[in-house]
């Protein structure tokens, strides 16, 4: 992705797109254990990627995604794709739900009720990591490629996701080797070769990395903030020589608080993490700044500046909210970002994340969330017109 040769803001989101119903079903019987039918799954997959990029194109996105809709969730799949892992435990919720034990039994009550794959249940590493799946992810990269053919000349970009090793590492929890910078060594090894798989293949990387806002507020939400900083600190270490020789202009990385609807009070200002996040070696970053509790973080940029080759993808629609936001509030969004970076031509439109980012846990339903995404189209256009006129 080149900045500033669009006299225009691009639109892009976070990644993982509302799957279809059936698609779903198959995905969370087998995270309970059940037997399912695998080519029923790889159609399944394969209607829904064509699918999810007529929408995309339908609606007017730029950048656009396959959607994830070959994987059960946005760092799940590595499971079937890495050897290693085994059992279950457990994942901390968010501190923030010890203050709020009414909403917190409510939330526990409704999620027990979806039939959705779960990443608070993940699996555990009892074994050496090892990848294994350089078959399956280049079966995900080809349809990508096939679903695209029917829009040439469509889209600006394409791009594609694979999480951080740092959200591995959290969330799948270690049981096997002797210290966690081991295990991230291992986990960051094995899933380089999707970094690379990626850009190979044409596509913008973008690497999702939740971790390195989220879990302030889960795993070290009893630590000192220096504690989770220097935890940023080595995820991003390892995310740079993971790097290595990959262009960085087509590198972007997503750093969230966690992509669920809670009170979010916990979350880490992002004023005390921006300094080592900007340290990654990637040409744009995404960041949320639509929901009400981080919006006012995009001041920051002010006195933060990105690198002239650098841009800035900018969260102005909330992935857990049903409002529609309206055109011009996105526009609003887009122009205080130009205003604090000082530059128009390294904004670009997104979203604050996925709006499926487990299979069925997504807050909407496809039809708000197509609505949602044309508004953010509106907007950037309204926000082009002023900032490029």
């Amino acid at each position: 992705m080149m900045i500033g040769n669009e006299k225009r803001i691009l639109t892009t989101h976070a990644g993982s797109l509302p799957r279809p119903l059936s698609l779903v079903d198959l995905y969370a019987k087998r995270a309970r254990g059940e037997v399912i039918d695998t080519e029923v799954l790889v159609k399944e997959s394969d209607v829904a990627t064509h699918w999810v990029l007529n929408q995309q194109a339908r609606v007017g996105i730029d950048i656009p995604s396959n959607g994830e809709q070959s994987r059960e969730a946005f760092f799940l799949y590595v499971q079937h794709r890495m050897s290693g892992f085994g059992g279950r435990w457990s994942r901390p919720s968010g501190s923030e739900l010890n203050n709020y034990p009414e909403f917190s039994a409510a939330r526990k009550a409704a999620v027990k009720g979806m039939n959705a794959v779960s990443n608070f249940e993940p699996p555990m590493a009892n074994a050496p990591i090892v990848y294994t799946g350089s078959k399956e992810n280049a079966k995900e990269i080809d349809l990508f490629k096939t679903a695209l053919k029917p829009h040439q000349n469509v889209f600006t970009d394409t791009f594609i996701t694979a999480p951080s090793p740092g959200i591995i590492a959290t969330a799948i929890k270690n049981n096997y080797y002797l210290n966690d910078d081991e295990y991230l060594d291992a986990l960051a090894n094995a899933i380089r070769t999707e970094y690379k798989a990626a850009i190979d293949a044409g596509f913008i990387l973008q690497i999702d990395a939740p971790d390195l806002g989220l879990e302030r507020h889960t795993l070290f939400h009893d630590k000192p903030l220096g504690d989770f900083i220097q935890f940023i600190d080595k995820v991003i270490v390892r995310i740079n020589k993971m790097l290595e020789g990959l262009p960085r202009n087509r590198v972007r990385l997503h750093v969230c608080y966690g992509n669920y609807e809670s009170p979010h009070d916990k979350d880490v200002p992002l004023e005390y993490i921006l300094p080592s996040l900007l340290e990654a070696n990637v040409g744009g970053f995404l960041f949320p700044f639509a929901n009400s509790r981080h919006q006012h973080e995009i001041k920051l940029f002010k006195d933060h500046k990105l690198n002239t080759d650098q841009y800035l993808i900018v969260g102005a629609i909330d992935t857990l909210s049903v409002f529609v936001e309206h055109p011009e509030v996105i526009a609003d969004r887009l122009e205080l970002a130009a205003e604090s970076l000082g530059s128009a031509t390294q904004v670009m439109a997104g979203t604050d994340c996925g709006f499926d980012t487990s299979a069925g846990m997504g807050r909407l339903t496809s039809d708000v969330v197509w609505s949602k995404l044309s508004a953010l189209k509106d907007g950037a256009r309204i926000a082009s017109n002023r900032l490029f006129a």
